[in-house]
């Protein structure tokens, strides 16, 4: 399993409008491609001490090719919607892949 990670912060003003965007269009859209080995995506957020919302994707796949079917052969680019980009301040270029080596549930 493969975790894809990326980072997104915007102001206190486009907090609630950006996770609305996330939540009704992006997140629909990635569900609708139909990836092959597509598991899901958790959103996380928090405020930060200046003011910022930070926004964490963790995207779940079975492996790198799942993840280069999503987004392509250059599988780090962090591909930014228009619409996202005018909502945040900065973000991550390009997203973080991780291997699950062990996943315990209690």
């Amino acid at each position: 399993m493969i975790l894809r990670i990326w980072h997104g912060y915007t102001t206190e003003e486009n907090a609630k409008p950006y996770e609305d965007l996330l939540k009704e269009e992006i997140f629909k859209g990635i569900a609708e491609k139909n990836i092959t080995g597509y598991k899901g995506i958790k959103l996380l957020k928090r405020k930060l001490d200046n003011e910022e919302y930070e926004f964490i994707t963790i995207m779940r796949f079975d492996n790198i090719d799942s993840v280069k079917e999503f987004i392509g052969e250059d599988y780090e680019y962090a591909y930014v919607l228009p619409e996202a980009q005018k909502l945040l301040k900065r973000y991550d270029k390009r997203s973080q892949h991780y291997e699950i080596l062990q996943e315990l549930d209690y």
